[in-house]
């Protein structure tokens, strides 16, 4: 569902309001934030979807890491985690839902978070996904409506995963653009939140499945500043150009560039496949961070020595004409 159609439908559901509530839904933010007390705030989030991959120890490890990606993109350490199945029993073996739960609970391990339970039904359509549950001090908490004008923004993971996906179904896709996007798409938003916590940033969301142009119109609307993206900064999948000029788009990267279209401003330079990848809708993708420009490089260069070599500075935020996108 596209960001256009949530919206639609949630804008008569009243919001809620308490004075403990630090992050609710009125700025479309990764996770909901409850305070606790001064020095201690709850993160809850939820997410799941069916198989992008075949294998199901995989489908089971990138599930998990998306969910867990939105309390790292809150600023948090998650704590707990719960399943969420929907299983075909009756066309797929059981071995299949093993697996796939063993790739969760490898993921949930991983970022120090401990399984507690769950829930399964049984449905004509595979779909696993989590609920967690995570920490964070109060004055600590990132949300996408913290970037400030003069900031730099930094992406910590290339994207194309949607459009490899396309590729993959349709089989035209190559086994290494597949282990590629993988790669990707396994790999935690862990170290890139603690490195945004120890260095300081003013902002932050992760990029999923509005793409990353729809993520950062968000983070431009919550902030009320203008974004400008540098395109030839944003790192790519190997792979993904290549399919993206071939039309191998899927359906929701086609939403999230209509969705964007009125508010964004582009360089006629700049090629229509070009802006389908920068509208495509991500799985597990990385941290988009808006810091003050003195720390940016500092954030970079940590990133990169702890692995990360494929995080960028792409665009920084400028003031006026808030809630829009320029692309250079």
């Amino acid at each position: 569902m596209g960001p256009g159609d949530l919206k639609e439908i949630l804008a008569d559901l009243p919001l809620e309001t308490d004075p403990n509530l630090l992050v609710g839904r009125e700025t479309s933010d990764d996770a909901g934030v409850y305070k606790l007390r001064e020095d201690l705030a709850l993160i809850q989030t939820l997410d799941f979807f069916t198989p992008i991959v075949n294998d199901p120890y995989i489908f089971g490890q990138i599930a998990a890491v998306n969910a867990l990606s939105d309390v790292y993109a809150m600023g948090g350490r998650p704590l707990t985690a719960m399943n969420i199945v929907c299983f075909p029993k009756k066309s797929l073996d059981k071995s299949v839902l093993k697996e796939i739960l063993k790739g969760g609970l490898e993921k949930i391990h991983e970022a120090g978070a401990l399984l507690v339970g769950g829930h399964s039904v049984d449905d004509v359509e595979l779909k696993y996904g989590l609920s967690v549950t995570g920490i964070v001090h109060p004055d600590k908490v990132m949300t996408n409506a913290g970037a400030r004008p003069g900031d730099h923004l930094i992406l910590t993971k290339p994207i194309g995963t949607g459009i490899i996906a396309t590729a993959l179904k349709g089989k035209v896709a190559s086994k290494e653009a597949e282990q590629a996007m993988i790669a990707v798409m396994v790999e935690s938003n862990r170290v890139a939140a603690e490195v945004m916590q120890e260095i300081g940033a003013h902002g932050c969301t992760d990029i999923t499945g509005f793409g990353l142009l729809g993520h950062a119109l968000e983070m431009a609307v919550a902030s009320k500043c203008r974004l400008v993206i540098t395109s030839s900064q944003v790192p790519i999948i190997p792979f993904a150009r290549e399919y993206a000029q071939m039309g191998l788009v899927p359906g929701g990267t086609h939403a999230n560039r209509n969705y964007c279209h009125r508010s964004l401003e582009v360089d006629g330079a700049i090629p229509a496949y070009l802006l389908d990848i920068l509208s495509d809708a991500q799985t597990s993708g990385g941290l988009l961070i808006a810091l003050s420009a003195d720390r940016a490089p500092l954030l970079l260069e940590k990133l990169h020595a702890r692995g990360l070599s494929d995080a960028s500075i792409i665009g920084e935020i400028l003031d006026g004409s808030p809630g829009t996108i320029t692309i250079r």
